[in-house]
């Protein structure tokens, strides 16, 4: 009867805490668009064109994938959605996904730019406090008994694809979301180089929660 009470109280936590980061991550992907839209159509972007450069980061992926993940197990739990979702293999690939996103912007990205007001909150919440958020859920509320370090290589495909994306819609329309990335101003070479180490990193930081994970499924 403890345990089941305990169960329950644990479960009751889990919503609470899982709702909490939903409302966040939603509340700052909305701020960024309603930001960004009417910069770029007053530039002479269509909305449609404006709406797929803003999809074209990184950041604004990730936080979107994180959050479409959450809203999943919390409201269709038992859809095919949320059963995907739920697997501790695909909780960890967003986990990984999601500290990408903070890692590279406040490594490579912070110092270039210097957002005020509403554009700093956006900021702040994709690429520190929806990461941070997502990371301790990972870390509390995530079945990590069942990770392998063999699940690190499909992990890859998303940033892989991402990749390619870029570059091929850069060759298009002269627009690369990140300097990294700007094949125009760098070449194809230097572009390779700097994804090399990207995935090698990536690929790293994947072995590190697998061994997190291990280490406390352990316990």
């Amino acid at each position: 009867m403890q345990h089941h009470a305990k169960g329950q109280q644990s479960g009751k936590i889990e919503w609470a805490y899982t709702t909490l980061v939903i409302i966040v991550a939603w509340f700052a992907l909305v701020l960024q668009f309603s930001i960004s839209m009417p910069l770029l159509m007053a530039k002479g972007c269509s909305p449609r064109s404006a709406f797929v450069q803003i999809l074209s980061y990184f950041t604004i992926l990730s936080n979107l994938l994180m959050v479409v993940c959450l809203s999943a197990i919390l409201l269709a739990a038992k859809s095919r959605l949320g059963v995907f979702f739920k697997k501790p293999a695909v909780l960890t690939a967003v986990a990984l996904y999601i500290t990408i996103v903070a890692i590279i912007y406040n490594i490579i990205l912070r110092n270039i730019w210097n957002p005020q007001g509403l554009p700093r909150l956006a900021d702040e919440l994709l690429h520190v406090v929806n990461p941070v958020l997502f990371i301790i859920y990972w870390f509390v509320f995530v079945n990590k008994a069942e990770l392998q370090y063999r699940n690190i290589w499909p992990w890859l495909w998303y940033p892989l694809l991402y990749f390619i994306y870029s570059l091929v819609r850069g060759a298009i329309s002269h627009q690369y979301p990140y300097p990294f990335l700007d094949a125009a101003q760098f070449g194809y070479a230097h572009v390779l180089l700097n994804a090399v180490i990207l995935f090698a990193v990536i690929w790293a930081l994947g072995a590190v929660y697998i061994f997190i994970g291990q280490k406390i499924a352990k316990k």
